[in-house]
């Protein structure tokens, strides 16, 4: 099922862009979890557009509601339906697109695919759709947090050229990534990336970034061998996010350039327990967690609606100059910081309860 994530805990999201609403179903929640909606809000609102003057204009409250599985606030087990209902849509801000495949937007694979899509908006290819993996994810971090201690914080770490300096090792908390706008805990960085987005908006335009995300406390043992790797897991969720192209664990595509001897993890003892110096792996050996904290980067593409017109052609092959109407991000990156929280989230926490089938 394309729109359904995951083994044992299971999520599956519904609705478009500029539909009724969004949301997801929650299957394989452990029951008695303590669970209302204020413990899924706090991760919609840092998602819910409308933000700053760095995100799109659209007004959304993202108010979520709880509508099954949970009874006298403490889960049941049976499925989390959960429902965002859309306030703000603009359908008659398409009506002159509906014949023109948007440039590096997928209305043309869709169609292709279907032989037909939504009108408006992209549909379930719009980032819109997010909203139920943030709701699912923050019932997972709940889970993860509570009965494991895992605790996971992401922040942006690049806009277009613009790049933070390494951050994996400061034990910062998302109080200290949300301090600024951008989401980049680095206050210099920050406000050189606030004005590379700001000068993209202003120039019709738009710019891309990478987020960099840390898992900590994660033990030993999670993930399994050969096709369910935890890395591949991860970058299967990450890689499903809406303008994601590209996703590295560890050392990454720099690893690439270095010899084994300057590459592998030493083994040490810390605090009683076996450990690496190093963390070039990025928490993760033959698919399985090693114990240390697991660190990723997820690059996300400049947002590909922009005001610029564009040469393009119509479905019927006649040239046209686009020039997109709506409202949008001209970067994504400061609003995808819960998204790929809350993805890495679902990861982990189907890790969890896999693993918990071995005790």
């Amino acid at each position: 099922m394309s729109s359904t994530f995951g083994t044992v805990f299971r999520v599956t999201t519904f609705g478009e862009s500029h539909g009724r609403g969004v949301g997801a179903v929650v299957d394989g929640c452990p029951p008695r979890l303590a669970l209302s909606e204020a413990d899924i809000q706090p991760q919609l609102d840092r998602r819910r557009p409308g933000q700053s003057a760095l995100s799109t204009p659209r007004e959304e409250s993202d108010t979520v509601r709880l509508l099954s599985g949970v009874e006298n606030g403490l889960t049941l087990g049976t499925p989390i339906a959960m429902f965002v209902p859309n306030k703000d849509q603009r359908p008659e801000d398409y009506s002159a697109m509906s014949r023109i495949p948007r440039p590096s937007h997928a209305d043309w694979t869709y169609e292709a695919k279907y032989g037909i899509r939504a009108s408006s908006g992209g549909g379930r290819s719009s980032a819109r759709e997010t909203v139920g993996r943030v709701a699912a994810g923050a019932i997972a971090e709940k889970i993860l947090r509570e009965r494991f201690g895992v605790e996971i914080v992401a922040w942006v770490s690049a806009v277009g050229s613009v790049e933070a300096p390494d951050l994996t090792g400061n034990p910062m908390t998302r109080s200290d990534v949300d301090a600024h706008p951008t989401r980049c805990p680095d206050p210099a960085a920050a406000e050189r990336m606030a004005a590379a987005i700001l000068a993209a908006r202003q120039a019709s335009d738009s710019t891309g970034g990478i987020i960099t995300a840390v898992c900590r406390n994660v033990p030993a043992g999670w993930g399994e061998p050969v096709f369910d790797k935890l890395e591949a897991r991860l970058a299967q969720a990450m890689l499903s996010i809406p303008a994601t192209k590209g996703f590295e664990i560890g050392s990454g595509f720099a690893g690439s350039r270095l010899r084994g001897s300057e590459h592998n993890d030493p083994f040490t003892m810390k605090g009683g327990r076996l450990g690496t110096l190093t963390n070039r792996s990025g928490g993760v050996q033959g698919g399985i967690s090693n114990g240390e904290p697991i660190v990723f980067r997820v690059a996300f593409k400049p947002p590909a609606t922009i005001g610029k017109p564009q040469s393009t052609v119509d479905v019927e092959g006649r040239p046209v100059v686009l020039e997109a109407s709506g409202r949008h991000d001209p970067c994504v990156v400061p609003r995808a910081v819960p998204i790929v929280e809350a993805m890495a989230a679902l990861v982990l926490v189907d890790a969890a309860l896999i693993q918990n089938t071995r005790a």
